[in-house]
């Protein structure tokens, strides 16, 4: 089996902190050679780059979170413009729209966003976009800032024509543990509709567990139980879904096969 990529995992959160070395050691006994870390706040950047530069095989992307703007600082873009120099920084993110909050800030998200894609473009980075209830805003913001560097849209619920503009802009799409249940019969059609040059593997540990650890913390080890479900709705073979889905990361993060 090719090495797999995990492009969106959480391993810097506390929930790891207890057995940290066995989590990413079960990951690699799985197969998963490459993990990207996204950040969320300014609260996660250093055990990002931390793990990063202890670990083999793991890359950062660092950005503010839309749903978190009561903890950004005034000058995070300031900080968050400094810290993308470090040389485990491969993307900004994760950023974005979140409008699934009922109270969601709509414009302070719209502005936070704008700005970090500015940062990203400036400094010729791809994003991984967190995006909820909100395509249609996030595709309308990329093409009016003509953002040319792509990316990946982590945790993708599009609809098949959203999709495609994504593909348009760039951009691949992440699919996780979302994909194991056989009621996500959206999120499935999706996946096997599009073309395999647009498809990513992601477990967002420690969230959002495949159906068969419902209820339990997410772990990297389980990536390949989303490739066989991704294999399982493309009808295609779990080992040629690794070897693309791997080359898939790599080039929307810049990072070399």
């Amino acid at each position: 089996m090719p090495i797999l990529f995990d492009s969106h995992c959480h391993l810097d959160d506390p929930a790891f902190d207890a057995d940290r070395a066995a989590v990413i050691q079960a990951a690699r006994d799985a197969g998963v050679g490459r993990f990207l870390l996204p950040g969320v706040g300014h609260w996660t950047w250093a055990r990002q780059l931390a793990l990063a530069e202890a670990e083999a095989g793991f890359h950062c992307a660092l950005g503010l979170h839309p749903l978190f703007l009561d903890r950004h600082r005034p000058d995070d873009l300031d900080r968050l413009a400094e810290a993308l120099d470090h040389p485990r920084v491969v993307a900004v993110g994760e950023v974005g729209l979140d409008f699934y909050p009922k109270d969601a800030d709509r414009a302070a998200q719209q502005a936070l966003f704008e700005a970090q894609i500015r940062l990203a473009r400036d400094r010729g980075l791809p994003l991984v976009l967190h995006v909820r209830r909100a395509h249609d805003p996030v595709l309308a913001t990329l093409r009016r800032l003509r953002f040319p560097h792509g990316g990946i849209c982590h945790a993708c619920n599009a609809s098949l024509q959203q999709a495609r503009q994504y593909l348009d802009l760039g951009f691949r799409l992440g699919f996780g543990g979302t994909l194991t249940y056989p009621g996500s019969r959206r999120i499935r059609a999706l996946a096997a509709a599009l073309p395999p040059e647009a498809l990513c593997l992601e477990t967002d540990a420690p969230d959002i567990p495949p159906a068969a650890h419902r209820g339990e913390r997410n772990s990297p080890a389980y990536l390949p139980e989303v490739l066989m479900a991704l294999a399982e709705v493309r009808g295609t073979t779990p080992e040629a879904l690794a070897e693309i889905t791997f080359t898939n990361a790599c080039q929307a993060l810049g990072i070399e096969s």
